[in-house]
């Protein structure tokens, strides 16, 4: 991997890290293609438990796209750049384990829509979130302008897509769009602390439980109490409802 690195602990969490300091890691095609390989294959390696994505360096988790790339692109060519950063991002919010993005500095453009498509977010708190492609005469097209929405509601996406305005860390945990603010220096750790308190949980809940707030459909309460109902039929359920029984912890195997 040319603009990734990869480090993987001992409890299966993988810690992903944007690798372009210098450039304040800006997401260009070639970063993209190595991340989408990588996901691609975390999906089939049952030893990876969870992912940790952050940016290298003090500066940036990510400071949008590449605009060197952005500016040649013409109508075709856009919508298809559009349609393959969706897919990533897809990728990324559909992955069957959690995926945090430590937000270590600038989150910007295609930065903020990479860390939308986690599933949590730690953010230090000298972080700076937005979305200012409207200042590049363009939008969010990464899936920024639905998980905006999602997120923090209409009007505060309304706001930030329009005005193209940054928010510091704490104004986006009070949006909604990060989950806690960490000092400087700390997100990573900070992060990893979230993915073990998750990790210590039933495997098969903890995937059924991010597939039903997933779920973007209108049958989403079918799609929940047909999880739960499989749920119970593991030997999980049976492990977890005994060991509380008999006030002990549990040990979940994941089957």
């Amino acid at each position: 991997m040319d603009y990734l690195k990869t480090e993987r602990d001992g409890d299966g969490v993988v810690l992903l890290t944007l690798n372009r300091p210098d450039k304040l890691n800006v997401l260009n095609i070639a970063l993209m293609d190595e991340m989408d390989e990588l996901f691609r294959s975390f999906e089939s390696d049952s030893g990876v438990k969870g992912v940790i994505l952050t940016g290298a360096g003090e500066k940036a988790f990510a400071a949008g796209a590449d605009i060197s790339e952005l500016a040649a692109l013409d109508r075709e060519s856009g919508k298809a750049r559009a349609q393959s950063g969706q897919a990533l991002c897809y990728r990324i919010e559909s992955f069957p384990r959690p995926v945090i993005a430590a937000i270590n500095g600038y989150a910007l453009g295609g930065g903020t829509e990479l860390a939308l498509s986690c599933h949590l977010r730690v953010a230090s708190r000298e972080a700076e979130i937005g979305v200012p492609e409207i200042t590049l005469g363009v939008i969010p097209g990464f899936g920024g302008t639905q998980r905006l929405k999602r997120l923090a509601g209409p009007a505060t996406a309304l706001e930030l897509i329009l005005t193209g305005d940054r928010i510091k860390a704490e104004e986006a945990l009070r949006a909604g769009l990060v989950n806690r603010v960490s000092e400087p220096g700390q997100t990573v750790q900070e992060a990893k602390k979230l993915m073990k308190r998750i990790l210590k949980n039933a495997p098969l809940a903890v995937t059924a439980g991010l597939r039903a707030v997933l779920d973007n459909t209108e049958d989403g309460y079918a799609h929940e109490a047909e999880l739960f109902g499989s749920l119970c039929g593991t030997e999980d359920f049976q492990e977890g409802t005994r060991a509380f029984l008999e006030k002990r912890p549990a040990t979940f195997r994941g089957r």
